[in-house]
């Protein structure tokens, strides 16, 4: 065996002997860290590529393990066994051959491969123990060896939606104004809820406690390892459960996380040939969420990215197609609600009977502690994630992300296989979570978009509240995949999602209720007005669209102003923040002045003042972002407001001036406190920053932590920006956004480019962990190359794997 040396010094090559392996295989990593994997046999090449997972992103694979199965208390202590038990509340515990099935043929075979390569690299880490992360060593345990169900069974990794948004509209129904809850949320298509029969609106504190503590990334506290404490998951945002867990402590970042993607026909593009762009926004961290492979065997050819602890590909494209997703709308869960039995709390109230709660016992290992036995909770819908024995009250979740085929992202595997748009159409019919708009391109020219998740079909309400668990709000089996729309070459030439809701005008969404909280569509109208001007695009004008800063809400905004006199005004402050956004362009860079009052005006100080006007006393209730939608049309017309939102005299227009000037000054004087006096130094990126934080850091001191976290960067763009960035309201630090960025030129395939920042590997000592940072805060990309010639020629290590003999 030859040891491999620092990347940056040259080719390289090691050579390990490994027991599972049938023929030899390759994996020839280039200079940006990017693994080629080489196989002879499709058993192999999965085999490789969960060996390769496993050399680059050990740790992360075994805390994405561990937390998903609820087994933390093992090696981190007692202080992690409420949210093991909270995490096994959301494991799959059906049938493993309907769970397989559902991903297509292949599925099984090659999660066990996957999980035989990760097998053999713990293996080789536990008896050569230099080669072992530093996390371990620090932490003092050992990596143990993962079984193919594990892939599948962990569900609580994927983004889910609605649970938290249900219980905040519950807060306003309970406070007697139902619709003040358009302030937060603006339902679309049109629609106007109502509270179900028999539901009593009126939740107890830290509901979802449960929830949030399954789905939230694992914390280490420095000085005890507890989890760090946080607000009542109640008062979440709904689409921040899976970011990092700042965001968990201050309830306050915007509320999507969301992707942009578009296909492009031949028609449309300098090149002749179809294109394909998309960037995922999840949680910034360190490692990155994604990390790019190339998997090459006879009859699989496929690039691009997925999440370290899958197998397969999920965004790229096989040589033939390019595919990429973003988050669809669709509602997967609904919080039931149960009357208990008085005289056995182990039963609650079905179809006018008691029913028993279904019991499951579970075992815990605890460090330096003995077993602990418990047993959980499920109804006939999902497990209980609260009791209120005062009130006879129980709570529990039904999610379509518990049915068999519903791992997050799994489903890919077989899709990345797809030839042509019939075969890529019928894999998406099977896609289960999370819920997607897949768009797709081919080397022939054609190009299309299909959604895809499982729907569940709800005859009698919406979706948008809680419900009684009493048998009257039933699921009624879920809408086949070929009832969604699709497109397939458009008209237009091209076709885009950004999270929009994007429901055909035609299509019977108020029969069959897909979901209807949509985040604004500002993204996604920026990424249409340039896609729709009369030219061709090259692959450089996609990827200066992938970093388009351009705000439309900042520009719909200045415009209000610009109506708004306030030349009287006895503060000089007002006119110079006016005078300042007057003249600006909109474009949110980091380097903006204009940019960093506006964005500071927005979140600090004209929001809040807008929830308090149209909420009063229940403007606590809304503790993130209101919905933008209803903010920019009360701002641009205050008197169309409805009556019912606030009690707002005749004069709405000077009320709505008064409240942009006030909140305008403030915010300008805040921010001379904050960036000083000369406003021509003031500059966005010095407000917003990226930090890729490595949850191991959170137990360093600060001088060993710089080992582990990137950044702060600073940062230009916002949530409604298609170089999309939702911070974090109390300290303007990024929660999330688009950390790997693609776009493909399909055909020229060597010609594509891609992003994954900070870096590829998990490993703080290799210079692939954080080496792609300053590139993606530059807007900058590298070639993801395909064919064998151009890795070869920029390959600096090469990994070969045989056999053991």
């Amino acid at each position: 065996m030859t040891n491999a040396n620092n990347a940056s010094t040259g080719k390289t090559a090691q050579e390990w002997q490994v027991s599972g392996l049938r023929q030899s295989a390759e994996i020839l990593v280039d200079q940006w860290g990017v693994p080629h994997i080489y196989a002879k046999n499709e058993d192999d090449l999965f085999f490789v590529q969960g060996f390769n997972a496993a050399r680059d992103r050990l740790f992360q694979l075994d805390l994405w393990r561990r937390r998903g199965l609820g087994q933390l208390s093992e090696v981190f202590g007692a202080n992690y066994l409420e949210q093991d038990r909270a995490a096994r509340l959301f494991l799959y515990r059906g049938d493993m051959k309907q769970e397989w099935k559902a991903y297509g043929p292949h599925a099984e075979q090659l999660s066990k491969q996957f999980v035989a390569g990760i097998n053999a690299y713990v293996d080789y880490v536990t008896k050569h123990t230099k080669a072992l992360p530093l996390e371990f060593k620090t932490l003092k345990y050992l990596p143990v060896k993962w079984q193919a169900e594990d892939v599948v069974r962990i569900r609580s990794h994927g983004l889910t939606r609605n649970l938290s948004a249900e219980v905040t509209r519950a807060k306003f129904a309970c406070n007697g104004n139902l619709q003040l809850d358009e302030v937060r949320q603006t339902l679309s298509p049109k629609w106007m809820t109502k509270l179900p029969v028999g539901l009593d609106p009126c939740l107890p504190e830290g509901i979802l406690r449960q929830f949030t503590l399954a789905t939230q990334n694992v914390i280490f506290d420095k000085q005890t390892m507890r989890i760090t404490q946080f607000e009542s998951p109640a008062t979440l945002p709904s689409e921040s459960r899976a970011s990092n867990i700042a965001s968990l402590n201050s309830a306050d970042s915007e509320q999507m996380e969301g992707s942009n993607n578009w296909v492009l026909a031949p028609s449309k593009t300098s090149t002749g040939r179809a294109m394909m762009a998309n960037d995922p926004h999840r949680a910034y961290s360190a490692p990155s969420l994604r990390y790019i492979a190339h998997l090459n065997a006879p009859g699989l050819d496929v690039i691009g990215a997925g999440e370290p602890a899958l197998p397969g590909i999920s965004i790229g494209h096989n040589g033939t197609i390019a595919f990429g997703l973003t988050i669809m709308g669709i509602d997967q869960e609904d919080l039931y609600v149960y009357e208990l039995n008085p005289s056995n709390p182990m039963q609650y109230r079905y179809k006018g009977q008691w029913e028993n709660f279904i019991q499951r016992p579970e075992n815990f290992k605890i460090r330096d502690r003995a077993d602990q036995q418990t047993e959980l909770l499920f109804t006939r819908h999902g497990p209980i994630i609260f009791q209120d024995h005062q009130k006879h009250r129980a709570y529990a979740v039904r999610t379509a992300w518990l049915q068999a085929g519903m791992a997050p992202y799994f489903g890919s595997i077989d899709y990345m296989r797809a030839k042509d748009f019939a075969q890529f159409k019928k894999a998406m019919l099977h896609w289960g979570a999370p819920t997607e708009n897949q768009v797709y391109a081919d080397i022939k020219g054609n190009i299309g978009w299909i959604p895809g998740g499982l729907t569940p079909i709800r005859k009698n309400w919406d979706g948008l509240l809680p419900v009684p668990g009493d048998g009257r709000y039933e699921w009624a089996g879920f809408l086949s995949g070929d009832k969604l729309p699709f497109s397939y070459q458009p008209k237009s030439g091209w076709f885009a999602s950004a999270n929009e809701m994007n429901l055909p005008k035609d299509y019977p969404y108020q029969q069959r209720k897909l979901g209807f909280e949509w985040p604004h569509p500002a993204r996604y109208q920026r990424i249409a007005d340039v896609l729709s001007q009369n030219k061709k695009f090259s692959i450089e004008d996609s990827l200066r669209l992938q970093n388009d800063v351009l705000s439309l809400p900042a520009k719909r905004i200045t415009d209000i102003l610009k109506r708004i006199d306030i030349s009287n005004s006895p503060d000089e402050a007002s006119q110079k923040a006016q005078r300042l956004l007057l003249q600006w362009d909109h474009q949110e860079s980091a380097d903006s002045a204009a940019a960093a009052l506006f964005q500071f005006w927005l979140s600090q100080t004209l929001a809040p003042a807008y929830k308090e006007l149209m909420l009063g006393t229940h403007a606590n209730i809304v503790t993130s972002m209101p919905d933008m939608t209803r903010m920019l049309n009360y701002l641009d017309q205050p008197s169309q407001t409805k009556q019912e939102f606030a009690k707002i005299p005749d004069e709405a227009s000077k009320i709505r001036d008064q409240l942009m000037i006030s909140s305008l000054t403030l915010a300008y004087k805040m921010l001379e406190q904050t960036l000083g006096k000369d406003q021509h130094a003031w500059q966005w990126g010095q407000l917003q920053k990226t930090v890729f934080a490595h949850p191991f850091s959170k137990i360093l001191d600060n001088a060993s932590k710089t080992q582990f976290d990137i950044g702060p960067l600073p940062r230009g763009g916002s949530a409604n920006t298609v170089n999309q960035s939702s911070y974090r309201l109390s300290d303007f630090i990024q929660l999330n956004g688009p950390s790997f960025r693609v776009v493909v030129d399909v055909g020229n395939w060597d010609n594509s480019r891609a992003i994954n920042a900070p870096g590829q590997s998990g490993d703080p000592a290799s210079p692939h962990y954080r080496d792609l940072a300053d590139k993606w805060a530059k807007g900058e990309y590298f070639p993801l190359l395909y064919s064998r010639q151009a890795v070869e020629a920029n390959t600096r290590q090469r990994f070969v794997l045989v056999p053991t003999k």
